[in-house]
């Protein structure tokens, strides 16, 4: 395929159209897997043409067969089948077109699709995508419902009508999908990717009514079971097929065995919820008053007793004592200043009875030497004649001069 070209020596489509059908037809044969979407048995025709689409992904490719290896599975084969071909890559150089020459068609049987489902259930079990801490909690009151579901189904009716009558304020996000087929799955997902991303939505609701196996098949693939785990809203799986239950069931946040039971799963029942309102309601008021009776009880029991009947009494006593502590206080303070008060007296009457001015008042005088700093003379040897002393009396005080001094059991006669 490695070719020289250059715009002014470009190769026609018919020799690139012919390179790719060499290269192409060096290829093996394949086993190849996929839904019928397109069946096309022309009568009379040798050639039967069909389109086989990968239920995953949105790829389709054309397969091309003889009457010899269709005839045998005609009876089985419809659009929605799931087939497995035995091919071998082909192309068309006069149209470049790819397709794919069956040799061998075999149909999936139903023990097939079992099997490979409990194995893909098994991987992604091991890989924790089924793990209950997976799981995330509804709210307890959605404020908006995103909705999954076919077109004009009964399962939407049921989810709606259902939801409504219970809360009538709850609102809806509806994806209309296809639930079976070939487009289902993508379908699918691109709505759930879609009401993940809305910011009003709480949770979402992943419906369908029942069905066969088959029919259930997109519910069990691989890529919508991945996108559900990776959904960070809450997702509820409300497929109504008990019998074998789909994958989308383990990974879904809440399992619903109906539409119906989803809506009452997830919409919470506005009279119940008053009701259940009310009751606690009551009964908060009936614990509150048998509280406030009991308090009440208590209180006047309490009431009852001397201390609060009376409060004013134990107040009273100890006012009556503080008095009489005061007037004994009082009485024994006043004798002490009475006793004080003589002692004091009797003190004074010695203190002045003793005191010089007494002794002077009785006609004594007090002799001072007015030489020797004021000496008192206590015998006569202690002056000499002429002396001038100082005689202090009890109106004052007078010089004297020494005239004479007796002997020792005389006077010295002063002079004045």
């Amino acid at each position: 395929m490695a070719l020289e070209t250059s715009p002014d020596s470009p190769i026609p489509v018919s020799r690139v159209s012919a390179l790719i059908g060499g290269w192409i037809q060096r290829l093996g044969a394949v086993w190849v897997e996929g839904q019928i979407t397109e069946l096309s048995p022309r009568p009379g025709a040798g050639v039967v043409f069909l389109t086989l689409r990968d239920p995953s992904a949105n790829v389709s490719i054309s397969v091309t067969c003889y009457r010899s290896v269709f005839d045998p599975v005609a009876q089985l084969i419809q659009p929605g089948s799931r087939i497995v071909v035995h091919a071998k890559p082909e192309w068309y150089t006069p149209r470049g077109t790819l397709s794919l020459r069956a040799a061998e068609i075999r149909l999936v049987g139903l023990g097939d699709l079992l099997a490979r489902l409990e194995l893909l259930k098994r991987s992604l079990g091991a890989e924790g995508l089924f793990a209950a801490e997976r799981k995330r909690p509804l709210p307890f009151l959605p404020q908006c419902i995103g909705l999954v579901t076919g077109r004009a189904s009964a399962a939407e009716r049921d989810v709606l009508q259902n939801a409504r009558r219970r809360w009538p304020a709850v609102r809806f996000e509806v994806r209309n999908v296809p639930v079976q087929g070939a487009y289902a799955v993508p379908e699918v997902i691109t709505a759930i990717k879609e009401l993940d991303a809305h910011p009003e939505v709480d949770v979402i609701i992943v419906a369908r009514g029942g069905g066969s196996v088959e029919d259930l098949l997109p519910f069990s693939d691989e890529a919508l079971i991945r996108a559900v785990a990776e959904a960070r809203t809450p997702v509820v799986s409300a497929i109504g097929h008990e019998p074998d239950q789909p994958l989308l069931d383990f990974v879904a946040d809440l399992r619903a065995s109906t539409p119906t039971d989803a809506a009452k799963r997830v919409v919470p029942d506005v009279r119940e919820e008053l009701a259940r309102v009310h009751a606690l309601r009551d009964r908060a008021r009936r614990t509150i008053e048998g509280r406030l009776h009991r308090e009440e009880a208590g209180l006047a029991s309490i009431r009852t007793r001397p201390a609060l009947a009376a409060p004013h009494r134990l107040i009273d006593d100890r006012a009556a004592e503080v008095r009489s502590l005061v007037e004994r206080s009082r009485r024994t303070l006043g004798h002490r200043l009475d006793r004080a008060a003589t002692e004091l007296h009797h003190t004074l009457a010695r203190v002045v009875a003793l005191s010089p001015a007494a002794t002077l008042q009785r006609g004594y005088a007090v002799l001072q030497r007015t030489s020797d700093g004021g000496a008192v003379v206590r015998a006569p040897g202690e002056v000499s004649v002429g002396e001038e002393l100082r005689a202090r009396v009890a109106e004052g005080a007078f010089t004297v001069t020494v005239s004479t001094i007796a002997g020792d059991a005389g006077e010295a006669s002063p002079e004045v």
